[in-house]
């Protein structure tokens, strides 16, 4: 099973974070920076695999990771996986976020997270993994991106809201109040 998916730049900095066993926030921070220190201080012509760490279960898990330019793709399991089939399914999890962002960077992690967990959860889910095949995975991202355009996406739901109250038709306000002597003038409220 896999227990974990953590994804951090060059610097440590975390971009993706997927615990599918609970551990508190604390103890996720501390397996993080555990995991970065492991991994970040290997050499590029070692193997991929390694003990989990002291954090994580120690002997009875394996961190299973690539490096990519910028950023560590580091898969924690537990002795029942088959480390060449995780190292293939981090293979399909980013030639599909390369073929979905054209070119990935770590920016697309940044600016399009909801995506990226989308992509995530349609391979591995309650970390079982769902599907290998890189081209299904496209094909369900691409329908949920047709679907969110033809709902106008969560993105343009404020921009709707806005012009819905800029459509409505209210009363006409009233320019001068007149209360015995006194009469105010009510400014226009036509910039909104």
């Amino acid at each position: 099973m896999i227990n974990a998916i953590l994804i951090f730049n060059n610097h440590g900095k975390p971009r993706l974070i997927r615990f599918y066993q609970y551990f508190a926030e604390e103890l996720q921070q501390q397996i993080i920076r555990e995991t970065f220190h492991l991994v970040s201080k290997r050499d590029d012509n070692v193997c991929n695999f390694l003990e989990g760490g002291s954090l994580i279960g120690g002997s009875d898990y394996k961190l299973i990771y690539r490096h990519y330019a910028t950023l560590y793709f580091v898969f924690c399991v537990d002795s029942s996986e088959s480390e060449l089939g995780i190292l293939d399914l981090i293979q399909v999890f980013v030639e599909t976020l390369d073929k979905c962002f054209e070119n990935v960077c770590e920016l697309d992690l940044i600016f399009h997270m909801d995506k990226v967990h989308y992509i995530l959860q349609e391979v591995v889910m309650g970390g079982m993994v769902l599907e290998t095949n890189m081209n299904e995975i496209v094909a369900q991202v691409e329908l949920q991106t047709r679907m969110e355009k033809s709902e106008g996406g969560l993105s343009a739901a404020p921009a709707r809201a806005v012009s819905a109250v800029k459509n409505m038709n209210l009363p006409e306000m009233p320019r001068n109040i007149n209360i015995g002597d006194l009469n105010i003038k009510v400014p226009s409220l036509s910039h909104f």
